[in-house]
């Protein structure tokens, strides 16, 4: 599935193409979980502009309205990412590095979450989601996945899905709200993590 690089004018499942890297920094600080959603997005953008950073100007700068300020760091930030995709060898497909490395940092949080006694309300969350992870890494073929990078792709294709205005199934709904609802507890201990006491 390609995303189109054109701004259409419509919002994505977040925003509209506009103010991407603004909107990167809020959620970073906001939600890690739709963060990594987001730049996933990013990445599938970026592709469909064909990693070209004129293409990127011309979809996602220029329609933007930024100052010519803004326009300098947005396109160094673009330029940054478009580096790093083609550096990395993942033009075709994959994540970007930083990406990973944010992926096993919640997956090491999870797994603290689901063997410290006191986090019952994240436990119960994950055991209520577990059966449609099992159940969505049998279909998927993707069996060699942490359970967690299981739940960032299931959320991700059913965002596509919306994105696209395809039918999703009622048993679909329910298992993306009991994974949703697990990220967003992550997502939660993500955030306030350093201000506990150990």
């Amino acid at each position: 599935m390609r995303i189109s690089c054109r701004y259409s004018g419509k919002g994505t499942f977040y925003e509209s193409n506009r103010r991407k890297m603004f909107i990167a920094r809020q959620k970073k600080q906001e939600n890690i979980a739709e963060y990594l959603l987001y730049m996933w997005q990013l990445e599938d953008i970026l592709r469909s502009c064909r990693l070209d950073i004129h293409l990127v100007e011309q979809a996602l700068i220029a329609p933007a309205g930024y100052s010519e300020e803004q326009k300098k760091e947005v396109r160094e930030w673009y330029e940054g990412l478009l580096m790093m995709m083609k550096s990395e060898g993942i033009q075709q497909q994959g994540h970007l590095q930083i990406n990973k490395n944010l992926l096993l940092d919640l997956t090491d949080l999870h797994r603290s979450l689901l063997k410290d006694a006191r986090e019952s309300q994240y436990i119960e969350a994950f055991y209520k989601a577990l059966p449609a992870i099992v159940e969505f890494r049998s279909k998927s073929g993707h069996q060699d996945v942490s359970e967690l990078e299981a739940c960032f792709t299931a959320l991700y294709g059913y965002l596509l899905l919306k994105l696209q205005k395809k039918e999703i199934s009622k048993e679909t709904e329910t298992a993306t709200k009991q994974i949703s609802h697990l990220l967003a507890l992550l997502s939660q201990k993500y955030k306030t993590r350093d201000l506990e006491p150990e």
